[in-house]
C-alpha cells in the first residue's frame, strides 16, 4: 500500500508539461499574479485561469469587446459589398439561346 501511495503523491505533485498556446495555471491570465495552491482559481473559457472573479469579469468584457468591434467590421465588409463571397466580381446577365 506505502508504494501505491507514493505514487499518488507524485502524481499529483508532477509539474504540467504544457502545451503550447495553452496558458500555464500557475498565474493570472490578465494580471500575472502568482496563483497558489491552496488560492482560488477562477477559470474561463475552459482552461484560462484568473486570481480572482474580477480578473476573470475583465477578461470577459474585453473579450465582448472585441467580438462587438469584429461583429461590426463584418457587417461593414457586407454592407459595403467588400465582403462577399464573389469578391467584388460584378453578377452580369447573359443571354442564353435556346
Amino acid at each position: 500500500m506505502a508504494a501505491s501511495a507514493a505514487c499518488a503523491a507524485f502524481f499529483f505533485d508532477a509539474e504540467p508539461l504544457g502545451e503550447p498556446g495553452v496558458p500555464a495555471l500557475d498565474a493570472c491570465a490578465l494580471c500575472a499574479k502568482r496563483l497558489g495552491r491552496g488560492s482560488d482559481v477562477f477559470m474561463y473559457r475552459g482552461d484560462t485561469p484568473f486570481c480572482s472573479e474580477e480578473c476573470r469579469g475583465e477578461q470577459m468584457q474585453l473579450d465582448a469587446a472585441r467580438a462587438r468591434r469584429s461583429a461590426g467590421r463584418r457587417q461593414q465588409q457586407y454592407s459595403s459589398g467588400t465582403g462577399s463571397p464573389r469578391r467584388g466580381q460584378d453578377s452580369r446577365k447573359v443571354s442564353v439561346a435556346s
